[in-house]
């Protein structure tokens, strides 16, 4: 296969709808907007959800409950999961996206106890269960609260 003879798939490419362009296109003369009427205006429509005055579908359903604005979105990763790192590794938030553990944005991340951890690891995330809590440090590893400083593991 040479550079010169790369071509779309047959049906990728369409040739854009030309309206206007004489009666016999079957295009021609209202150019598909039928006669006449609001829609076949120029700038004419009706804005979305309008359903040409009778009361919306937003506004005949009911509404129920509430949606806080401030509720935070939590990453959970449990115990099984870090069976991907070394012993004596460091875990935070920044580890943990590059493993691929953690995708996409979220406000704080929580470390469950379901499964073992056979390996010491040192844990540096805000939140933890109480039983990972235990089951991490039954391993031998470290728990540090994010705001404290690591250090470097032999």
């Amino acid at each position: 296969m040479k550079l010169s003879e790369l071509k779309p798939a047959d049906g990728a490419r369409k040739n854009r709808k030309r309206v206007g362009r004489g009666e016999s296109s079957g295009l021609g003369k209202t150019s598909g907007k039928g006669a006449k009427g609001q829609n076949a205006r120029s700038g004419g429509g009706v804005r979305p959800g309008f359903e040409g005055g009778q009361m919306p579908i937003h506004r005949r359903l009911p509404k129920r409950g509430f949606v806080s604005i401030f509720k935070k979105k939590i990453a959970t990763i449990n115990l099984t999961d870090l069976m991907k790192y070394e012993a004596g590794s460091i875990v935070d938030e920044y580890s943990l996206r590059n493993v691929g553990l953690i995708k996409g944005q979220f406000d704080e991340i929580k470390l469950l106890g379901n499964g073992d951890v056979g390996i010491p690891l040192t844990i540096r995330l805000k939140h933890f269960s109480a039983g990972a809590k235990a089951k991490i440090e039954a391993a031998g590893g470290k728990i540090v609260e994010s705001g404290e400083p690591v250090e470097a593991s032999e």
